[in-house]
C-alpha cells in the first residue's frame, strides 16, 4: 500500500493540485463521476480509484500526479 510519509505536512499536497475536503481527505484528479486520488488525513494512506482516466479539460494523467508525488519523495510503500 502507498502512503504519504509521516514527516510530510499534508498542506504540501496543495502544490500538486490537491484540495482538503470536509471528509478529512485531500483529493485530486476529479473526473466526471468520481475522485481519482485521495489521501486520508488520519493515516496518510493514498488511494487511486481510477488512475488511467483523463479529464476532458485537463490533458494531464492522474498517473502524472502520482509520479510527481513519488519523485518529490513524499510517498512510501508500506505493508498492509
Amino acid at each position: 500500500m502507498l502512503k504519504i510519509k509521516d514527516n510530510v505536512d499534508l498542506k504540501e499536497l496543495e502544490k500538486f493540485g490537491f484540495e482538503y475536503t470536509w471528509r478529512k481527505l485531500y483529493e485530486s484528479g476529479y473526473d466526471k463521476y468520481e475522485v481519482v486520488i485521495t489521501i486520508n488525513e488520519e493515516d496518510k494512506t493514498l488511494n487511486c480509484s481510477c488512475p488511467f482516466n483523463y479529464n476532458e479539460e485537463d490533458t494531464t494523467s492522474h498517473l502524472d500526479t502520482l509520479y510527481d508525488l513519488i519523485k518529490a519523495d513524499l510517498v512510501e510503500k508500506v505493508e498492509e
